[in-house]
């Protein structure tokens, strides 16, 4: 699908009440994007993409990119800076590998949340096809579901799209109109397809490969009545059971509190509380926004590392 966004009639209003054309806005969402699309090559193989997933040096791209490049793909980010990097984790069934690069501080775009993507949803593709770096296009959401994995019974949830993808493009994002990555693109499930692993899919991923985060509570899903008359209903987790020598408890919270947040990720549900844990922790703490007696508060938690 053609996708027209030079159209100047369309405007937006920024929060200063200023216009700014649709056009504007998203070369605007491109040009911050690129900056963490990395290009990923192995010895005598040909260039992938990838993610910066994390400003800690985490990188993010297909199994298939990395397979056989015994462990240590090289990376070169936007600016041209060549880094070694090493294989910390890879699932073929997924299509996905974890990369580390010691750098730190490096430009990392926010997490979307995929499983909210609509049909129609316009989105962008990042990568280096046939070799051409920093190449993007757009296209919209045409389906979601799943396809086979590739081993026996095993499947994956993919989004599919119209986007344009060639090789060099596997393992770079997948990113809606706000900027934020709702998939990584791969060729692998689809064939001629233009497939991506959806980005709740790699959060799920890196909670159960990483280092899985204790946070010594037991929830349940709540919904909770708007704090002020003109805010919509809301949903968080229900503080229901306390390890009393736990991470939390020791921070303060207890049970009956309703956690809403973890590092500005919101939480609905055990699984999003695990998967904003995997994602949010920085520097040991967990950053937790809260309602107690119907007030909302914030704490940070020195959690730690589950045996």
């Amino acid at each position: 699908m053609a996708v027209d966004i030079k159209s100047e009639d369309a405007r937006l209003t920024s929060p200063e009440s200023k216009p700014v054309s649709v056009s504007d806005a998203i070369v605007a969402m491109v040009e911050k994007a690129r900056h963490s699309v990395v290009e990923v090559r192995g010895r005598g193989r040909g260039a992938g993409a990838g993610i910066i997933w994390g400003s800690d040096g985490k990188i993010i791209t297909n199994y298939h990119v990395v397979a056989g490049t015994g462990g240590k793909p090289q990376i070169q980010l936007y600016d041209g800076t060549r880094l070694e990097s090493k294989l910390v984790a890879e699932n073929s069934a997924l299509d996905l590998a974890l990369l580390q690069v010691e750098k730190a501080s490096l430009p990392a775009l926010p997490i979307g949340d995929s499983a909210k993507l609509r049909i129609g949803e316009l989105v962008f593709a990042f990568g280096h096809p046939w070799g051409h770096r920093d190449v993007v296009t757009a296209g919209i959401v045409s389906g979601l579901g799943r396809v086979g994995g590739g081993r026996g019974d095993r499947s994956a949830d993919y989004v599919r799209s119209d986007v344009r993808l060639a090789p060099g493009n596997s393992g770079g994002p997948l990113v809606n109109a706000r900027g934020e990555v709702v998939g990584v693109n791969s060729m692998i499930f689809g064939g001629d397809l233009s497939v991506a692993v959806p980005s709740h899919v790699v959060l799920e991923w890196l909670a159960s490969t990483g280092k899985r985060v204790y946070l010594g509570v037991g929830v349940r899903p709540v919904r909770i009545s708007p704090i002020q008359p003109d805010n919509n209903p809301t949903t968080g987790v229900l503080v229901i059971n306390l390890d009393p020598t736990g991470p939390a408890a020791r921070a303060g919270v207890r049970i009956g509190d309703i956690v809403l947040s973890v590092a500005k990720q919101p939480v609905v549900d055990t699984a999003t509380l695990k998967r904003a844990l995997a994602q949010g922790v920085a520097e040991g703490k967990a950053d937790l926004a809260l309602i107690r007696g119907g007030k909302p508060f914030r704490l940070d938690v020195a959690v730690t590392e589950a045996a």
